[in-house]
């Protein structure tokens, strides 16, 4: 049997929004006020959404149920599976001594902890935003960071607000090629328009960043760093999304990132070393948070040997060729050409239709499981955690021990995580999420800034800007017409709005806490990062606005 979404059950679309919201609502108030564990507030909002989307919007519970399982087998491939395996690699570095070797490294690059987390955070964190996605970013910036000594929000948090402006362009270019195809409009085109917004953001980002760290007069004392690090990232960014395409942007604006920066700070340091560890203003006893030395670097050891060096790097240059490797489509094709299997989820697969407003024309809503094992991520993190373990002399049974203790470790993250997927999902097949959507859209003169929020909303939900964009990119591109706005202008909105949501997400959240070993501290980060992210989306969004009516030839596409 097929089933229709309806949008405005109660014929007042204010009234059926009110619902909709509902299970985000308990699921946030859950997490980030009431102080509950995150497995038990992400069940709280799938019971909610189960009950309004059966009861008030009339989804067949069967299709609720289906879809529900859905999301969380997909929250447990191929998200819960990167999660697991980057965090197998870091058990195993800290096992064998090779991390804090790593930490001297870095440490002689700079002692600062303001510049580590430029170099770590945000350069580094986009290399693997650009090669992967999907997760793996803030599982290895964070741990990275609380392998440094910074303290848990500071890893946690600091982590998510860095992992933003390279998300657009992230897995090789992957949110930008489906919003294309949702779309029907040309690739080339949404790149270059969002390559007009997201450079503003690379610019930005590092100053909030350290900001947030470091307070106003800790940024101020390391501006000409911040500068160095935002710019070599922002013009690279701008140039290859514009003249090149979406697949490299980040994999190059990281790497000439990292580059000068480091070269930067071969010739400059600032006159006062930043040492704490904590965030600014919550050191020592406000209550909120301590500073922790725990794990940190002593910056009074003599350097290591370049043996050493070597030795410790190892394990994540392994990890960088096979992200990076795992990346590649042709690689990706070549693998599921040995082994995929696809699983039709009867009594959901294209039996669900989106309807008009939504989208132009009834269509059916596909729901096929696709068990890619081989040419997943999480199955190059697991492989490179394998040869690099070989590597640093584990025998394969100490490997399996540490990867029975790693299991264990994170088997609440991986509930979680299944859960926020469940929700998701079935808020999508729902419509629950497109009833939100058609109140942003519903905001005439007002929509480029609303708009470009609905994209913020879409990653917030789902936790990709690949799937916002599956999701609300033809809605952007009707509504866009409807009020004589550029199509290319909103979709890419779409997808630089939504990646200030990834940071709230709360499956990126749940990856944070669990590379941090700070579980069930879900609704802590969630309080610390959720101004940062609707601040900087309304940025986002003045920015199109100004676009839309005040500098309309910005809007204007290139390729023909």
């Amino acid at each position: 049997m097929t089933w229709n979404q309806i949008y405005d059950p109660f014929g007042s679309l204010a009234l059926s929004t009110l619902f909709a919201a509902v299970p985000v609502v308990v699921m946030l108030v859950g997490l980030g006020f009431l102080h509950m564990k995150a497995h038990v507030a992400a069940f709280a909002g799938l019971v909610a959404a189960f009950v309004i989307a059966v009861f008030v919007f009339g989804m067949p519970s069967e299709k609720a149920g289906i879809a529900a399982g859905y999301g969380a087998m997909y929250g447990l491939m191929p998200i819960g599976w990167i999660v697991l395996n980057i965090i197998f690699l870091h058990q195993m570095t800290e096992a064998n001594g090779s991390f804090t070797t790593l930490q001297r490294s870095i440490a002689g690059i700079t002692g600062d902890r303001r510049l580590q987390l430029l170099l770590i955070a945000f350069s580094f964190g986009a290399f693997f935003e650009g090669a992967a996605g999907f997760g793996t970013p803030v599982a290895v910036t964070a741990a990275l960071l609380i392998g440094l000594g910074f303290s848990p929000l500071a890893a946690s948090g600091l982590s998510l607000i860095a992992n933003t402006a390279p998300v657009a362009y992230g897995a090789l270019g992957t949110p930008v090629i489906a919003l294309a195809a949702v779309t029907g409009l040309d690739l080339m085109d949404l790149s270059a328009m969002i390559g007009r917004q997201l450079p503003f953001f690379s610019l930005i980002v590092p100053f909030w960043l350290i900001w947030a760290f470091a307070g106003w007069r800790g940024m101020l004392e390391i501006w000409p760093a911040i500068l160095v690090c935002g710019i070599s990232f922002a013009v690279p960014q701008f140039l290859v999304s514009n003249y090149h395409g979406p697949w490299l942007v980040d994999v190059v604006a990281a790497i000439v990132s990292m580059l000068c920066l480091v070269a930067f700070l071969r010739v400059w340091q600032p006159k006062k070393i930043w040492t704490s560890t904590a965030l600014k203003g919550r050191e020592n006893g406000d209550g909120s948070e301590g500073s922790t030395t725990k794990g940190a670097t002593d910056f009074t050891t003599a350097r290591p040997s370049t043996k050493a060096l070597v030795l410790a790097w190892l394990p994540w240059g392994i990890l960088t060729v096979f992200v990076f490797a795992w990346g590649i489509p042709q690689v990706k094709a070549a693998l599921d050409g040995f082994f995929i299997q696809k699983f039709e989820m009867t009594g959901l697969h294209n039996l669900v239709f989106k309807t008009p407003p939504v989208v132009a024309a009834a269509h059916a809503e596909p729901a096929v499981f696709n068990f890619n094992i081989l040419s997943m991520t999480g199955t190059g993190i697991f492989l490179s955690a394998i040869v690099a373990g070989l590597a640093m002399g584990f025998s394969p049974l100490g490997l399996a021990k540490i990867y029975g203790r790693t299991l264990w470790k994170v088997r609440y993250s991986l509930a979680t995580i299944a859960i926020m997927l469940a929700l998701g999902f079935l808020t999508r097949y729902s419509g629950l999420d497109a009833t939100l959507g058609l109140a942003f859209a519903a905001t005439g003169p007002f929509y480029p800034l609303f708009g470009t929020l609905l994209g913020w909303l879409g990653v917030a939900l789902t936790g990709s800007d690949t799937a916002s964009n599956v999701l609300f990119g033809g809605l952007q591109k009707i509504t866009s017409q409807q009020l004589g706005l550029s199509p290319v202008l909103m979709a890419a909105a779409n997808s630089s709005g939504g990646v200030m949501g990834k940071m709230i997400d709360a499956q990126s959240i749940v990856v944070a806490s669990t590379a941090t070993g700070w579980q069930n501290s879900e609704g802590t980060i969630l309080r610390y990062v959720f101004f940062h992210s609707i601040a900087l989306a309304v940025l986002v969004g003045l920015l199109v606005s100004a676009q839309a009516h005040l500098w309309p030839f910005t809007a204007l596409v290139i390729h023909n």
